[in-house]
């Protein structure tokens, strides 16, 4: 949680006097949490007050400046089920945020993020992640960017209308011509495209596409661990070519095969920090197991998806409070301060100042030339 001249002063829970101060000192972001996802399980008079007794207490502990919150919407429903359950998630947003004015607020750019930081409040940024509501109708994307989305995915594990998932990498799928319309959109209206989940073609039909910088706010390293949610090191390079930022996910089936330890986590880091340079990595925790502590029944024999346990996680690394840890291991493992700073969130502020909610000229007309030209979406 930043803290000195124009900043708020509430204190994390570090330990160890140079990992308190630095983390005290940063600016940290959270590219990733699901929270909304258990908020809207309740009933919506609910909803601000659950925030702000199960969630805001781990933000503050955690020392979290930036939280990005996705509208995540599961499940086979069509368009129009997805569309409500997303406009839910969305107004559980904002409630949240209203219902806690003097620690939270919902951003829309970097002027607004600053303003809340300097305040000692949490700034919000809403995602959706694989937007399933929109379907092949692309001029939604401008709805929801008017209610205040301002980072997007176009896929989640599987496939959408406007792109593959990476559960779906066998099929050598790119964007369709309506994911290419999606990206040139977003581009011009300063709604940042997020490229975790995508496809490896996917990806490659991204960096080949964006005029703009691209994030990745929840992936990790493939090299370290194979897993088709993890980046390439040719991806990752990619990414930071173009300016953007990748963002570590913390989901320990994700950092290692088989240890899940802070070491292995900050392994990742330093990967990452090697391939795209210092300035290009931040954090995306996806802290999952608090996530499904709070949507699964204990009875539940199965917390697997897509062959993972969804409730394995790193000891300490459960949810946001155990920020400070990290901190902490990158001090130990030889992160200069400077470093440290970058990651825990200077890297995606600096990123969120340059691009949330400010229009681009994109690619007038969304005219395509003929290699951008996707697959019939039925054949692709």
């Amino acid at each position: 949680m930043a803290t000195g001249p124009g900043y708020g002063h509430r204190p994390p829970t570090v330990t160890g006097d140079r990992a308190r101060e630095l983390h005290t000192r940063a600016v940290v972001a959270d590219t990733h949490n699901d929270l909304l996802m258990t908020v809207v399980e309740r009933p919506p008079h609910l909803w601000a007050r659950f925030f702000r007794e199960r969630w805001l207490p781990q933000l503050v502990e955690g020392g979290v400046d930036i939280q990005v919150l996705p509208v995540f919407v599961d499940g086979p429903e069509r368009s129009e089920g997805s569309l409500r359950q997303t406009l839910r998630m969305i107004e559980a947003a904002h409630r949240l945020t209203e219902g806690s004015p003097d620690a939270v607020a919902l951003c829309r750019d970097g002027a607004e993020i600053d303003g809340a930081v300097s305040t000692g409040r949490t700034a919000v940024v809403l995602a959706v992640e694989g937007c399933p509501a929109i379907g092949t109708d692309v001029e939604l994307l401008q709805t929801l960017h008017r209610l205040g989305v301002r980072i997007a995915s176009l896929a989640h594990f599987g496939r959408t209308a406007l792109a593959d998932g990476s559960g779906e990498d066998g099929t050598g799928g790119r964007l369709t011509r309506a994911g290419i319309d999606a990206v040139r959109l977003m581009e011009q209206i300063g709604v940042m495209l997020d490229v975790s989940h995508l496809g490896a073609a996917g990806v490659e039909h991204v960096l080949h596409l964006a005029t703009r910088p691209v994030i990745a706010t929840h992936s990790s390293a493939r090299a370290l661990c194979e897993h088709h949610r993890n980046l390439t090191d040719e991806q990752v390079r990619g990414i930071a070519a173009g300016g953007g930022v990748v963002c570590v996910n913390f989901f320990a089936p994700f950092v290692h095969e088989t240890e899940h330890t802070l070491e292995r986590l900050v392994e990742q880091i330093g990967h990452l920090v090697t391939v795209a340079g210092s300035d290009h990595v931040g954090l995306g925790p996806d802290f999952l197991r608090e996530v499904q502590d709070e949507l699964t029944p204990p009875w539940c024999e199965d917390f697997s998806v897509e062959g993972v346990d969804t409730r394995a996680c790193i000891p300490g690394l459960e949810g946001p409070r155990g920020l400070p840890l990290v901190t902490r291991q990158l001090l130990r493992a030889g992160f200069s301060a400077d470093d440290v700073e970058k990651v825990l969130g200077a890297n995606v502020l600096r990123l969120f100042r340059a691009e949330l909610g400010k229009p681009g000229v994109g690619r007038p007309g969304f005219i395509r030339r003929p290699d951008e030209v996707a697959a019939p979406d039925a054949v692709r």
